[in-house]
Parts: structure tokens; sequence; C-alpha cells
């Protein structure tokens, strides 16, 4: 298939943004760091790193994102009015590519939020967009909840905002309401209506309330998009947004009937996507599309009989084409640091002698455990890898006594801001009792959302995954932890969450701007 410019689709990843604001999602400035350097790599066009008028840690991580970007677009979302654009554009301007998005919720429900009618606006939009493009050359505007927007005034605002300036018309489905054949028409009608709209970009932005995201994206390129916004793994507030790895596969894969094309290296998707999963806390379902545990997994006779005499009798992508590796090979206790090395590099971690030290390190102290390390079982020794010398809370020692009859019973020690202190304590069940002995020694009003374990690999020495989920005033946090012992897991994983729960009151302390995240497209 020769390859014309017009089929090239831009990938706009709001991972950084959107995907932040699912709840318990919020991410460390490091960890921000580290995921949009990991985009860049993979050749993400357009990253949209934060929204910087919402804290000064937000201002500062987009900051820092747009110094150190060296191929994509560095964007930074903004409210309809001065104050925001300006400090969007403080943020992004060090980037050698840098962008102003801007947006306002044009529907009869969004506008009234503001108290605007329709021409008052019109006015703000005009002046906003104007604003933004006396700053940046390449400024993106959004009409909030396009998709339930009357369709004149639609055409009326986007008309305005391309003779202000805007570059790209970003068309979100802010809530997840339409469907495929409306996403593809409403792209075509603006494109019919709109004076200038052959000039300018249109993209498209999907929420996944109705399961459609991917699908609504897809039919909007059909229409004439050009740009997709999306998340890695599809994280997003409520359901989700758009999953980045599904619709670069899906045009990749069905080019016979999509010819359109990306600039993504498809091969990085899957190590973005395991370390995106474990800075967000959001684990990935086994049976998610291109990126779960069960993608290329076969179990049916009849599946596993075909996949063995070809492959593509039930494969229609190839594990390497997203950056699996072919084998799962077994590691041991007598695996030395070339072969732990190598094997992570074929799993997508690259580490210096530093992290290979500490990292060989753990590996033997869980070699000595199991019997047979497996792919699975490093990804996990990788994630739960951060270095905690710096966490309030600390787990030094961990007891439980289990029995038929009566409670169970924890006895723990936990190093508190430096201090060391114990208790015993019981409840209903080892899990139970050894969340109780935190509480008791660490006093908080933290209320436990979510308890999940999954194991890891199989067999009774299974490294068991927990994620604990804590909500206290308002702040939402997810933990995770990796151990052979599920009750250890468990409450490392509490603790983890605790941790988050105490950085983020101190951040909220510290920062004077404080926004509504739940008012953003």
């Amino acid at each position: 298939m020769t390859q014309n410019t017009k089929d090239r689709v831009v990938i706009f990843d709001t991972t950084l943004r959107d995907g932040e604001q699912s709840p318990g999602a919020t991410m460390t400035h490091n960890e921000k760091l580290e995921i949009a350097e990991l985009l860049d790599d993979m050749g993400v066009d357009i990253i949209e790193a934060g929204f910087p008028i919402a804290s000064e840690g937000d201002f500062k991580a987009v900051s820092e994102i747009a110094r150190r970007s060296k191929n994509s677009v560095i964007c930074g979302l903004a409210r309809a009015n001065f104050g925001d654009i300006d400090r969007c554009y403080e943020a992004v301007q060090h980037a050698e590519k840098p962008r102003i998005h801007t947006f306002i919720g044009t529907s009869p429900l969004h506008r009234a939020i503001p108290n605007l009618d329709m021409d008052q606006m019109a006015e703000r939009i005009h002046e906003t967009v104007t604003h933004a493009r006396n700053l940046c050359d390449n400024v993106q505007w959004s009409p909030m909840d396009a998709t339930r927007t009357e369709t004149d005034y639609l055409c009326r605002v986007v008309e305005i905002a391309i003779k202000a300036g805007a570059t790209t018309i970003n068309i979100p489905d802010t809530v997840g309401y339409t469907a495929p054949t409306e996403s593809a028409d409403l792209i075509r009608m603006l494109l019919d209506r709109v004076p200038g709209a052959e000039k300018i970009t249109f993209a498209t932005h999907c929420h996944n309330d109705l399961g459609m995201a991917t699908a609504n994206a897809l039919a909007a390129v059909a229409g004439g998009a050009r740009q997709i916004e999306c998340t890695i793994n599809g994280l997003g507030e409520r359901a989700g947004n758009t999953a980045l790895e599904e619709v670069v596969m899906a045009l990749k894969v069905r080019g016979d009937i999509m010819p359109y094309f990306t600039g993504i290296d498809t091969t990085k998707i899957m190590n973005i996507s395991r370390r995106v999963a474990t800075v967000s806390g959001f684990p990935v379902q086994f049976n998610k599309a291109i990126v779960g545990k069960n993608a290329f997994a076969h179990e049916s006779g009849i599946h596993q009989d075909g996949m063995l005499k070809n492959a593509e009798t039930f494969e229609i992508m190839r594990p390497a084409d997203v950056g699996l590796t072919d084998t799962n090979l077994v590691m041991g206790k007598h695996s030395g640091r070339a072969a732990l090395r190598s094997k992570l590099e074929n799993l997508g971690y690259s580490l210096g002698d530093n992290q290979l030290k500490d990292v060989f390190v753990r590996f033997k102290e869980l070699a000595d455990r199991k019997k047979e390390v497996y792919d699975e079982d490093l990804i996990a020794l990788m994630q739960a890898g951060e270095d905690a010398a710096n966490d309030h809370i600390i787990l030094d020692d961990l007891q439980v006594v289990c029995g038929t009859k009566g409670p169970q019973q924890a006895t723990m020690t936990l190093t508190i801001g430096g201090d060391i202190t114990s208790t015993t304590a019981t409840g209903d069940g080892p899990v139970d009792a050894t969340f109780n002995a935190v509480k008791e020694l660490y006093g908080h009003g933290a209320h436990l959302q979510l308890y999940q374990v999954h194991a890891v690999t199989e067999g009774t020495d299974a490294q068991a995954t927990v994620t604990v989920r804590l909500e206290q005033d308002g702040n939402i946090a997810t933990g995770q932890s990796s151990d052979t012992d599920t009750v250890v897991a468990s409450a490392k994983a509490y603790i983890n969450a605790l941790n988050k729960l105490y950085v983020r009151r101190n951040k909220i302390g510290e920062n004077q701007r404080e926004i509504n995240w739940k008012d953003v497209s």
C-alpha cells in the first residue's frame, strides 16, 4: 500500500492529562517524566502533558516535559480564559514544538455552567482562541460535549475558532454518548458545512462509557478526522478513553479497509502498557485487547492445534508486533546478572548498572522462595521495584497467626516518619488483622474502596499481586505490590496507598491553585 500524507493519522496521547484524571491514578513528578519519555520514544506525535493551571506540581511537570521532549509536540490544556492560557503557554513554551489546547463546553447542559448564552459563548471563544494564537502558532480548540451540541451552533463556533486561528479542531465525545455512524457523520458534516474546515486538522476524542470509544475514533477517521486522542491502556475517567494500542493496531492490521497509518513504533506498546499500569495502579484486565495477559494465550484444544500448525489460524497479529517475546524462559537462583539483564532487555526494560544491582538482589531473594521465576514474575518484580527509602511509612516486619477458631492475629512493626513502632491486632482473617494493625500504628480516616488479588503465575509458590484503593477526604490513591506471600503483598499494597495519600495531602496543602477536574473534557 502506498502511503499518502493525507492518510497519515496523528496520535495525540493524553495519558498524562485525561488518563491521570482517573480516580486514584495520580502520578508522581518523576513518573510523569518517565511516561512522557516513553511516549516520545515510541513515536507519539503529540503529548498532552497536563493541565498547567491545575497546580504547581502539574505546571512543573508540563514545563519539564517540554524541555526534555525530543520529537513530540508538547501540549498543555487550558480553559477558555486568559489566565489559564497564559499559564499553559508559560509551561509549554520551552518545547521545540509547543501547543496550547483550550476548550469550553458548548452543549446546552455545559453552556449553563458559566451561564453564557450562545452569543456570549461565541464571543468568549473568539477572544480566547485569538489570545492563544497570539502566543503560540499551534493552537487546538475543543467544544466540550460536542456530540450533544446543536448541529447549527457547533458549526458556528467551529467556524469562529478556525477564523480566530485554531489549527486543530478537536471534537470530544465527552460522555461517551455517540455511536460509530454518528461519529463519522459529524466529522463529514463539519468538513462540508464549515468554511475553512479543509485547511485545518479535525481530531476525535472519545470516551468509553458505552464501550464504543475505539470504534467511534476509527469511524471519525473514516469521516475525515486525522488526529486521534487516546491513552495507554484506555486509561481515563469513568470508563476510560480510546486506547492507543487498540486504534494503532487496528489501523496496522486492517489497512485493507482502513487505508491509514500512524508513526507509532508498535514494538514498544507492551513495555509502556506495563509501566502505565504500574504507576497508575490500574492493572490491565486479562482479556484486554492487544495488551491483556490473555491476548495471545490459547487454551482450547482446537486453538492450540491450529496454532502449532500455523499461528495465523488464530492470531491476526504476531506477539512481537507489540513487543512481546516469543518465549517465556524460566530463570532460577543459579541465573547470573548477565542472564537477568538480557532477559529484562527482552521484556523491554533497560537498566543501568546500579539499577541492575538492586534488581538482582531482589531477584535472588525471589528465586530462593520460588523454584522457577517466569517472565511475569520478573515484570512484577520490576513493577514493585521503586525505591521506598523516602516513604513516610515502611513495613519492617509482619507475622500472622492463623487458626480455624477465633480471630486471626497480626504482629507488625512499621517505621513511620523515622520512628519504629509495633503492635499486635486481630481481625476476621489474616488480611483484616494486618490492615487493623496498620490502622493502630498509623491512625487514618481512609476508607477501603477496592481490594483485589491475582496470581502472577501458576502454582502454590506463585507471586500474588495485590491492588488496594483507598479514599480519604475526596482524595483517592491506589497501591500495588507483589509477593509470594499474599498477606505480605496486601500489607505492602495498603501501605503504598497510604504513602500516596500522605504525599497527596502535603501537595494539596502546598498548592494555592486547585481546580475541579471533573469539568475537564
